[in-house]
């Protein structure tokens, strides 16, 4: 089983977590994927609204997590971060960092202010989006041919996820 993420606490209540992967294309490409929503849509999350620098954007992700984001940072084609459910107890930062290793690209997504609680959720929930992002790029198309919605996940998207989730829970938290 390869475990790409770690979990760390910022405070008493709340942590993050931080997943990476390497990617066989070129942080444009990565960046593109990441960041236009056709593409996006192949693999993580049906997003709509004002995809720009400090806009409110909607997304609905294969996880079934739907809701509110602002695009807080959008540095192309290294970095970005948006909050999620901003100015509610919910809130989170999920923060995006690309960089080039020769032919291919490193994508690393840290996602903050989530409950202790519920890391090893989340930290199993990311790997298995990265993992369909590199299935997406390797098919040139989605990672996820049956869809999903805010009530059911992408099958796949789950099976992997209740695969992982133990082992993120058996991992320490830093």
């Amino acid at each position: 089983m390869r475990i790409t993420g770690t979990m760390r606490a910022l405070d008493e209540t709340h942590g993050a977590v931080r997943v990476t992967d390497v990617y066989d294309t070129t942080i444009d490409d990565l960046w593109n994927a990441c960041t236009t929503p056709e593409r996006l849509a192949r693999w993580a999350a049906e997003v709509s609204g004002d995809l720009r620098e400090g806009g409110m954007i909607h997304a609905v992700f294969t996880s079934t997590w739907s809701g509110p984001a602002r695009i807080d940072v959008c540095d192309p084609p290294r970095h970005m971060m948006i909050t999620t459910e901003p100015g509610t107890d919910d809130e989170c930062q999920i923060e995006a960092w690309l960089s080039s290793e020769g032919a291919r690209c490193r994508l690393v997504v840290e996602e903050r202010g989530l409950p202790l609680d519920a890391l090893h959720l989340h930290g199993a929930g990311w790997q298995v989006h990265l993992e369909d992002l590199g299935r997406s790029l390797a098919l040139d198309g989605p990672a996820h041919a049956g869809g999903w919605s805010e009530q059911v996940a992408a099958p796949a998207w789950h099976a992997r996820w209740v695969e992982l989730t133990p082992h993120y829970r058996a991992m320490a938290i830093g």
